[in-house]
């Protein structure tokens, strides 16, 4: 997936954060939850249909954080990256609709904090995703 939707050559993942080293990037499960797809008869489900690619520290970390605070805003930005995935590139304007999910997010979520009274929302969070 990395060289298909040529990841390097754009230096931005399927949310628009900028990749540095091909070492950072991960497999986000977009359709079927990675703990589901073997009962579903999938392995581990690392199908391109099932993915996308995310910076892990910045990107992946983010989008679980988001998923574990705003539902919708996780499954919007799901539908987005599942829609590129079904062009077969990354496409600014998926990418310009993910950038205002996330900035409405921040917006909304600025001042929440986890458990151990961190917030949530980390500085890199904002600063590694790429002025589209």
């Amino acid at each position: 997936m990395i060289k298909n939707f040529r990841i390097m050559k754009l230096g931005y993942d399927f949310m628009g954060y900028k990749v540095d080293r091909k070492e950072s990037l991960s497999f986000h499960h977009l359709v079927i939850a990675k703990k589901d797809c073997k009962n579903l008869g999938y392995g581990e489900g690392y199908y391109q249909w099932n993915g996308a690619i995310l910076v892990q520290n910045t990107s992946h970390d983010y989008l679980h954080t988001i998923e574990r605070i705003d539902r919708d805003v996780f499954l919007y930005i799901t539908s987005r990256m599942i829609e590129e995935n079904k062009l077969g590139r990354l496409d600014i304007g998926q990418l310009r609709l993910i950038r205002d999910a996330l900035i409405y997010f921040e917006r909304e979520h600025k001042c929440d904090r986890n458990s151990k009274g961190r917030l949530c929302i980390k500085e890199e969070y904002i600063s590694k995703r790429l002025i589209l």
